[in-house]
């Protein structure tokens, strides 16, 4: 993971650009991966670890209206929380996660290890559904490369 991460560290370094993130499964994840390379202060800005929606709606401007309408766990909800990240942190690039971890909170419609990933820079978004329990640990470690190969993609 330290290699994706020094990756994509030398991608916005090269381009110019700017990292904050936004988690809510990965606990932070994302970021302590960001900030284990030497030097990531040069782009990397700072995330919010908005686990509950509360934080979600206050910090990251996630419309209530989303949460209702489709839940934490929702394309719509990472978009949201994306562009969120990226503007209260002055950030050209974002990258948020919001899922069921496990090993419960799981439903039929949206079982344990559905993960909602977006990234976006320069206000296009893209983003990734993950699928699958391989247990809480590993649904997260999967989460956070996911969320950062996602990124570098997106850079390229």
């Amino acid at each position: 993971m330290k290699r994706l991460a020094e990756e994509l560290g030398k991608l916005l370094l090269e381009k110019g650009l700017t990292l904050s993130t936004a988690e809510s499964c990965t606990g932070g994840g994302i970021a302590s991966v960001i900030t284990s390379i030497s030097g990531s202060s040069e782009y990397f800005k700072g995330g919010i670890v908005a686990y509950a929606n509360e934080v979600k709606i206050s910090l990251l401007g996630v419309s209530e209206t989303t949460l209702e309408k489709h839940g934490a766990v929702s394309e719509e909800t990472v978009c949201e929380m994306v562009k969120g990240a990226m503007k209260s942190m002055k950030t050209s690039c974002a990258i948020a996660t919001s899922g069921i971890a496990g090993p419960g909170g799981g439903t039929p419609t949206k079982p344990v290890g559905t993960i909602w990933i977006a990234v976006s820079c320069n206000d296009k978004i893209v983003t990734k559904k993950l699928q699958g329990d391989n247990g809480r640990e590993k649904n997260t470690q999967n989460s956070i490369e996911k969320a950062l190969s996602l990124l570098i993609e997106h850079l390229k």
